[in-house]
């Protein structure tokens, strides 16, 4: 029998769709899922005549292989993908390479590249961004690892990947270790706070404004071929302009205002807490969620507190284009930091990694694709050891023009009450670095006085204790 090309295991929606996207990029591919009738439905159906081979037992899978056997793993984050190589480090042979291309922490990563390198195969952490359509007709791919296993896996990844508007693959070797799935981490931090942002201004359109849904999703469609021109963006429209079948109405408000969540945003704040970065838009992103959760209690809660009425009687269309500045504005913001979390760890881990080239890797395929992200790539190229994208000159100049429009969308939504903890916490995100002083001198007197924590001084040297209580 003829051996296939690489091998996949699990045929959830993204595993089906990177055995056909592989397939028709002219590699044969062996697939396993734990239910067979998974495997016979999947290779007498889609894969129908497309050099897909089913797979029913772990040694029908290694057997499929050309060697060096490469198999990459669609499986559910945790437990799952460490019972799947505890299953392949049984029938695979030293030089053989596993590929993870789940939502894997980048620690479990690591753990699990020391567990298979002792066994004398290499592994490679893989994030994959795109959803099932990306995944089919190209995502973006973020592969860390083994350098041997890169070597060994690069052409079916670079070739599966998207293609960038120059043609370049959003696909590249980042580095050692996790870094693959921590770049994929990062990149859904970056995404929760991106998508609160744009929800919020879809609020204050219709909160502040009076907008109906059509009318909203026009106005996105409109700010989509600017400098907000982005993959969520353009969805945005699209969902806003969708009416249900059912009732006749915009789609959009019958659905219930109650947002789900898997745990990659919240990985990334807990991350940039560790690294000690201050990334207050994506946790608020994720705090966001949480309370959106509680909607039980919040229905019982509206009866009860009170809050402004909500009545603006300004110039709507000036509004409208403060609300595009804040929402541009908040995404840099965003983004900032999700790089700032890059760098440090980059540096904390030793990983090298090329802040350039993540930006370019996210130009498509990936759900947080923008038209900015070559900006950024330029702003990293320009200054390497950039201490953070606001300080860009583009990006800096940026927010020079747009920080009064800004201010004034935040503080009008502050007075009617209605909460924009995106916008707000991107406004003092970047006042907080552009302040040469805060009050953080308070503070450390406070930790020194009930915790003799000590505090330095602005004009000496040497840390400095005071006996505060008489």
């Amino acid at each position: 029998m003829e051996k296939a090309d690489i091998g996949l295991v699990g045929l959830g929606v993204m595993g089906q769709s990177l055995a056909l996207n592989l397939a028709g990029e002219g590699y044969s591919v062996a697939v396993y899922n734990r239910r067979t009738e998974v495997v016979d439905e999947f290779v007498n159906g889609r894969a129908k005549g497309k050099g897909i081979i089913g797979a029913y037992s772990w040694q029908d899978l290694a057997n499929a292989l050309k060697p060096p056997r490469r198999v990459l793993l669609m499986v559910k984050a945790g437990a799952p993908v460490d019972s799947v190589i505890g299953e392949l480090l049984s029938v695979l042979s030293s030089g053989d390479v596993i590929m993870d291309g789940g939502n894997s922490r980048f620690q479990d990563t690591m753990r699990r590249r020391d567990l298979v390198h002792s066994k004398g195969l290499f592994y490679l952490g893989v994030g994959i961004s795109g959803g099932e359509e990306g995944a089919l007709k190209g995502p973006s791919i973020m592969p860390g690892g083994d350098r041997a296993a890169w070597d060994a896996t690069r052409d079916p990844l670079l070739a599966i990947a998207a293609k960038a508007p120059d043609g370049e693959p959003c696909c590249t070797y980042l580095g050692p270790g996790g870094v693959g799935h921590f770049v994929k981490t990062v990149h859904n931090g970056i995404e929760y706070g991106d998508m609160q942002l744009i929800s919020e201004a879809y609020f204050l359109m219709g909160e502040l404004l009076g907008m109906e849904a059509q009318a909203i999703g026009e106005v996105f469609a409109a700010w989509n071929t600017g400098e907000l021109e982005s993959y969520l963006v353009e969805i945005t429209a699209d969902i806003l302009s969708r009416v249900d079948d059912m009732t006749g109405q915009p789609l959009v408000d019958v659905i219930l205002d109650e947002a789900e969540q898997k745990g990659t945003g919240k990985w990334t704040a807990q991350e940039a807490m560790d690294l000690g970065i201050p990334a207050p838009t994506i946790a608020e992103a994720v705090f966001a969620r949480a309370i959106s959760g509680l909607k039980e209690e919040r229905v019982r809660a509206a009866k009860l507190l009170v809050g402004p009425r909500v009545e603006f009687t300004g110039d709507k269309q000036a509004l409208l284009e403060d609300i595009r500045q804040a929402l541009y504005l908040s995404k840099i913001c965003s983004y900032a930091q999700g790089f700032a979390i890059l760098r440090q760890a980059s540096l904390d881990y030793e990983w090298n990694l090329d802040l350039g080239q993540v930006a370019l890797i996210w130009r498509a395929g990936c759900i947080i694709r923008a038209g900015f992200l070559g900006e950024i790539a330029n702003a990293f190229h320009r200054n390497p050891h950039l201490d953070n994208l606001l300080v860009d000159p583009y990006f800096a100049e940026a927010l020079q023009k747009g920080h009064q429009s800004w201010r004034r969308v935040v503080a009008e939504a502050t007075t009617m009450g209605i909460p924009v903890p995106g916008f707000g916490s991107a406004l003092f995100y970047y006042d907080g670095y552009r302040r040469e002083r805060l009050p953080a001198n308070l503070l450390q007197a406070q930790r020194d006085y009930f915790g003799a924590h000590t505090y330095r001084r602005t004009d000496r040297p040497g840390s400095f204790h005071t006996q505060w209580s008489k």
